[in-house]
């Protein structure tokens, strides 16, 4: 688009969206509105769940949607830091080195399985999802914009993974699970698919100068500040808590904060409210919290204590 499109107009950029992707996965509305929730706020998306249910579908889907390069890199044991972020090579024709870009250099990175790759593998994405860049043989190489990284695990199996450290977690904005559909839904995606895919037919909405203007208007929703106090009380309320080991951090809250602003600019509102707050608690905050021991072996989970803190929590008027 050659002119920054209006609030309204992303607005219903953003209902297009919606429903191009609904199409593509039906029946997982929660899931498309927090991916549409982090890629807005211009944070990174964990999507955790068990093969098969469309993790990797709907990122296909999302980076078409705005007709950006999406890099889908499948994450394996033996993966070296150089597979992703690129490395000097030599050119035979006049023996110098050259930096050939790795598949990090891109609008949207898709990081499959990304629990199977090496710690070291893992950590050389902390700088790009952190500030934008890929630090190569001293040279700081800034990645295109939008970038974000859109990272799946399956959270059951456990042979051959290697855990996301705590830092690296606490750098994706929001974890979600997709989940199985209901039968009915199913049944539709069973005769949707009996010919051909369809994101094979899924055609841009926008571009990705609209995806940065989407993301400059989320910053300008208003939060009041008997808002904010809450959305912090919640957010301080998981330092305290005597089941929780690990609280959530300060980037946990600035992470929140923007998360609650792109949840109601696709709501339609020009504010923040506190339902915001409470749908989005778990999504954000339940991957940086740890649980201590007696707690994990009790069978809680951080979910259920996020929603526990967030009804103790006293609501604004």
């Amino acid at each position: 688009m050659s002119e920054t499109p209006e609030i309204t107009d992303l607005r219903g950029v953003v209902a297009v969206l919606r429903e191009r992707l609904a199409s593509v996965l039906s029946g997982r509305p929660e899931a498309i509105e927090l991916l549409l929730v982090g890629v807005l706020s211009g944070g990174h998306v964990l999507i955790e769940d068990v093969p098969g249910v469309g993790k990797t579908t709907l990122a296909r889907a999302l980076a078409r949607c705005f007709n950006v390069t999406c890099t889908r890199v499948q994450f394996t044991p033996d993966l070296l830091p150089s597979d992703i972020l690129g490395a000097q090579m030599l050119d035979p024709r006049d023996g110098s080195f050259r930096f050939h870009r790795g598949p990090i250099f891109t609008h949207v990175l898709l990081a499959d399985e990304i629990n199977r790759a090496s710690p070291r593998t893992q950590s050389a994405l902390l700088e790009a999802m952190n500030e934008s860049s890929a630090t190569i043989d001293g040279t700081t190489h800034q990645l295109p914009r939008p970038f974000f990284v859109l990272a799946t695990q399956n959270p059951i199996e456990s042979q051959g993974t290697f855990p996301l450290p705590d830092a690296q977690l606490d750098r994706f904005m929001l974890r979600l699970s997709v989940g199985y559909p209901s039968a009915d839904h199913e049944l539709a995606m069973l005769y949707a698919r009996q010919r051909r895919d369809p994101l094979d037919d899924l055609r841009p909405v926008a571009d990705d100068a609209t995806l940065l203007a989407l993301q400059a208007a989320v910053q300008e929703v208003l939060v009041r500040e008997p808002v904010a106090r809450y959305l912090l009380r919640v957010t301080a309320a998981t330092r305290d808590h005597a089941d929780l080991a690990l609280g959530a951090s300060p980037r946990g809250a600035l992470s929140f904060f923007r998360a609650c602003q792109a949840r109601a600019l696709i709501a339609g509102r020009d504010h923040v409210t506190p339902d915001d707050v409470q749908a989005l608690a778990a999504p954000v905050l339940a991957h940086r919290v740890m649980l201590t021991p007696q707690s994990r072996y009790g069978g809680t989970s951080p979910e259920r204590l996020i929603a526990a803190i967030v009804k103790s929590v006293e609501v604004p008027v």
